[in-house]
């Protein structure tokens, strides 16, 4: 059975990538409502929802939500408006042009294994994960 995504947000992260696992690992605790659920880019999920070719492209974390996809900087912005609370002051960052924030975060991805290692297979979620993890 084919599962309906439209209505969810999706973090989806490079499941071998040591800095993208401590980040769902902060959003899994700060996530208060429970409201996002994660999904390693090499998984089925990634390869179904997102366009063709964007998820073997391992240099960004990519949000889905309610059927729309933004990427870098604006997936995390957009992911922390939808967690709601003292996230949404992270809005404030909207004001600086997406090309100038990401120029950090292409940096910070560029080096990321070098920085936080890279592990031999995807994150596997524990029991309690589980229920927030797609494939």
């Amino acid at each position: 059975m084919d599962t309906d995504h439209s209505q969810q947000n999706i973090v989806f992260f490079d499941g071998v990538c040591g800095l993208c696992n401590r980040a769902i690992d902060f959003l899994m605790r700060k996530d208060k409502k429970k409201v996002l659920l994660f999904a390693p880019l090499q998984g089925s999920t990634a390869a179904k929802l997102l366009p063709y070719g964007e998820a073997s492209s391992l240099s960004s974390m990519v949000y889905y939500s309610q059927g729309r996809i933004s990427y870098r900087t604006k997936a995390i912005l957009n992911l922390l408006w939808d967690m709601g609370g003292w996230w949404t002051l992270f809005s404030i960052f909207r004001i600086v042009p997406a090309f100038i924030r990401d120029i950090f975060y292409n940096w910070m991805a560029a080096s990321r294994y070098k920085w936080f290692g890279k592990k031999e297979t995807c994150r596997i979620p524990t029991v309690e994960e589980r229920g927030r993890f797609l494939d």
